[in-house]
């Protein structure tokens, strides 16, 4: 260093001027603010990030429009959700499934213990016991326990009012207990009836509008009544129905028919 006096003294200088200028570099560091929690070291890294990020850092996918001062904070209103894309909470999507077709009407005897089936005559004969359905939805137009005009006493009828046979009226007689009355609304699950062990079993047919009698006795179904011949047409056409919902066969169906079918009673493949 004896020999190069210059270069000790350039450097002298520098050092000198490097000490004077910390305490000012000092200061401006503790003038800067910071964000609360950063040291003086954090400083220096946050300050890079946001000057490396800028005006063009992206903001996280699916974020939603930034809010404005015309906008209050949380509004979606002004800002509908873009069309085909799902909220972070929406429900899972629908999963399609083949449709089922239901029946309109189900078995009225199916619960029925010990179902014996019997002749055809004006509706169809049944024995057993148990509860009776309505064929489907339906309002009860007669309900009585003591009509004189067929044995056991028990008359009921009701008119559909859904399903292919809608507005055709329905009659339950003789051996059983009406659970219903005049008026009530009712499904392919109420309980209309009941059937007791009596003498002469149930009849369930085709009533007449009126709710008056079975439809056979009307001129234009054959004018035929409780004293046949048996078994009538419209006697076994709603037998048909019926064993198209699992009911057994009248024992006398293969027989001569009687009568006549109205043309408001469409043919019934068991």
């Amino acid at each position: 260093m004896q020999h190069k006096p210059g270069q000790v003294a350039a450097a002298v200088a520098a050092s000198a001027l490097i000490a004077s200028a910390w305490p000012a570099a000092a200061h401006l560091m503790e003038q800067t603010p910071r964000p609360a929690g950063l040291g003086r070291s954090d400083t220096f890294s946050s300050l890079a990030a946001r000057a490396h990020l800028g005006k063009h850092a992206r903001r996280p996918a699916g974020a939603g429009p930034r809010a404005t001062a015309a906008e209050p904070r949380g509004s979606r209103s002004a800002h509908p959700p873009r069309a085909g894309r799902r909220r972070k909470h929406s429900q899972p999507p629908h999963t399609h499934q083949q449709a089922v077709a239901l029946p309109f009407y189900q078995s009225p005897l199916r619960s029925i213990t010990g179902l014996i089936p019997e002749r055809i005559d004006m509706g169809a004969d049944f024995g057993g016991t148990g509860p009776i359905y309505a064929l489907g939805n339906a309002v009860i137009t007669n309900a009585t326990g003591s009509n004189a005009g067929w044995p056991g006493g028990g008359w009921i009828t009701y008119q559909l009012t859904s399903g292919p046979e809608a507005g055709l009226m329905v009659f339950v007689a003789e051996d059983v207990t009406p659970t219903v009355q005049v008026g009530q609304h009712v499904t392919s699950s109420t309980v209309i009836a009941t059937m007791f062990a009596g003498s002469d079993g149930i009849e369930t047919g085709w009533a007449q509008p009126s709710g008056f009698s079975a439809e056979s006795q009307l001129p234009e179904a054959g004018g035929i009544s409780g004293n046949g011949p048996f078994p009538t047409s419209i006697g076994l056409n709603f037998e048909e129905l019926l064993q198209s919902l699992g009911v057994p066969a009248g024992n006398n169906r293969d027989q001569a028919v009687y009568g006549i079918l109205p043309p408001n009673y469409p043919a019934i493949q068991p």
